[in-house]
Order: C-alpha cells, then structure tokens, then sequence
C-alpha cells in the first residue's frame, strides 16, 4: 500500500492569504498597491500570494508564531502611551509604556510587532 503525503501548500487565493493574516480583503490589496507585501497573479490575473509571504507577515520565525496577527493600536496620552496587540481569538494584550518608547520603536497601526510576556510585564519589541 502507497502513501500520499499532501505537499506543503505553496500559494494562497487573496481571500485566503487574508483570512490567513486575520486581515480583510481590501487591506491585502491596499498591502498590494503600498508594496508592503509581495503578490503574483494566476493566469486569470487574479492575486496569489507565496505561503512564505504569508509566513513572513505572521511573524513567523521556525515555526514559531511571534506576532499572531500583528494588528496594532497605539494611544498616546501625554508621557504614556496604551499599545494593544490583537492576538488570534478574542484576547489581546496590552502594554502601557513611555510615549518615548513608541517613538523609539516607530509604532503605529499597521506595523508587525511581537510581544514577550514576562510575568506581569510585557514588553514590545520591533
């Protein structure tokens, strides 16, 4: 008896490098036309995306998920500011630092973060 063994997916449709990314349609397109990620098209002309591309805008790192969905929401308040990391489900996490740290870091919405949670910190590195 054969064995079949599904080769690792290489492409995605639009619609599932998207969903794959926690994004919406019109995000990965708007993603398109900034060049902030790479796309092809099939021979209808239509967008695919490279499973490595995918990958990459997870943050994913040998097979290591640092940034879930790298959805970001940056609140600064005077010295401080709320950073909010939306992770997969319906938590996210949530760092108040330094107004400087944010600078610093050059966050805002839209760039891919990871967070490292250490005991009752968590710290936001780029």
């Amino acid at each position: 008896m054969y064995r079949t063994h599904a080769m690792p997916r290489q492409t995605y449709t639009a619609a599932e490098a998207a969903r794959a990314l926690g994004i919406s349609l019109d995000t990965l397109r708007r993603w398109d036309r900034a060049g902030r990620l790479t796309v092809g098209r099939d021979a209808s002309n239509r967008r695919v995306v490279a499973a490595s591309e995918v990958q990459r805008l997870r943050g994913e790192r040998g097979g290591e998920v640092l940034s879930a969905r790298n959805r970001l929401a940056v609140t600064v308040d005077g010295l401080l500011a709320k950073v909010e990391i939306d992770v997969s489900g319906p938590s996210r996490v949530v760092a108040i630092i330094t107004r400087d740290s944010v600078e610093e870091l050059g966050l805002k919405a839209g760039v891919s973060v990871s967070a490292v949670v250490k005991s009752t910190s968590v710290m936001v590195q780029r």
